[in-house]
């Protein structure tokens, strides 16, 4: 039985940097190769730099490397998206659709396709958030995903391309810091409290949304991955549950550490998009299909982040 050779495209970033080493493990060190626009220096294994929005980069690493699964992970965020609403849609949308050419006209087998909370809008229960439900999104990064997940589902029905997807929640992980996203603030409140400094948050206290601790959302894309082909029902992209806080129960959980912790509050535009997306998500579908089933809550998310962010400043210092 051949090996899978993976393709890991935006491998830079916050999910990308974790998901890619992970996958060494899985599926072997050689086997794994890393892509992004610049070299991580951090990095160890195969790595090219790539832009995924020429078609003809992506063929060729394919080919020269015989890869049979791909998992295209770069994309402009929510908050950086609204910058510029017009490139952002074209970027988001020109890789994706290279990708899934590419995987078409080739021997690649299987893609993974992140999706997002951001896919729904006002349309959509606030409260457990059903998989099937009217897509308005917001954003014009979420535009660019509720396309995606259309996509998605045609090339599978046309086609026969296993394309699985995920969408996740606020993910928050101590290994990189976050790109841009709307739920960033449960990323830099840790590193904040470890440097004992005023937190300055750009939502307001009881904006309470749905996350996932990094370990998780990593073990659920290769689970999911790994599923059989027969068990994926959803061609359009799983809601991933986890755990759903707001900034004041994620302050009160970080003060058990740090007694003088402080946030100060000041919601900017970010609050509007937080505003529109889920509280809490109805993941069922996923349990029921390939069986999800997160592991950290918020106490053992909060244990872990700072104990691990306050090892990396720890050697900071001592460089």
């Amino acid at each position: 039985m051949n090996e899978d050779i993976i393709l890991v495209i935006g491998s830079n970033g916050q999910l990308g940097s974790v998901l890619t080493r992970e996958l060494q493990k899985v599926h072997g060190y050689d086997n794994v190769i890393a892509s992004d626009l610049y070299v991580d220096p951090c990095f160890s294994g195969i790595f090219e730099i790539l832009d995924a929005t020429h078609i003809a980069d992506i063929q060729s690493i394919v080919k020269q490397y015989s890869v049979t699964q791909i998992y295209h992970l770069a994309a402009i965020l929510s908050a950086k998206g609204e910058e510029k609403p017009l490139s952002t849609w074209n970027l988001n949308i020109k890789m994706m659709l290279n990708v899934f050419e590419v995987a078409r006209l080739s021997i690649v087998n299987k893609v993974f396709f992140p999706s997002s909370i951001a896919v729904f809008g006002d349309k959509a229960p606030l409260e457990h958030t059903p998989q099937s439900v009217y897509l308005n999104p917001a954003t014009v990064y979420g535009i660019s995903k509720a396309a995606g997940e259309n996509w998605a589902q045609y090339y599978h029905a046309n086609y026969g391309l296993d394309i699985r997807s995920i969408r996740y929640p606020g993910v928050i992980g101590h290994q990189s810091m976050p790109g841009g996203g709307t739920t960033d603030y449960a990323v830099d409140i840790y590193h904040s409290a470890v440097k004992q400094q005023t937190y300055t948050c750009f939502l307001s206290a009881e904006t309470r949304l749905p996350m996932i601790f990094m370990n998780d959302a990593i073990r659920a894309t290769i689970e999911l991955m790994q599923a059989p082909k027969e068990n994926i029902k959803t061609r359009t992209a799983y809601n991933l549950g986890a755990m759903s806080f707001d900034p004041s129960e994620i302050t009160a959980e970080i003060k058990h550490f740090y007694p003088d912790f402080q946030v100060d509050y000041q919601p900017d535009s970010r609050q509007l998009i937080a505003n529109k997306w889920p509280k809490s998500i109805d993941d069922s579908e996923a349990r029921n299909d390939w069986g999800w089933k997160p592991e950290y809550n918020l106490r053992m998310m909060t244990t872990e982040m700072l104990e691990k962010l306050k090892e990396k400043y720890n050697n900071i210092k001592l460089k």
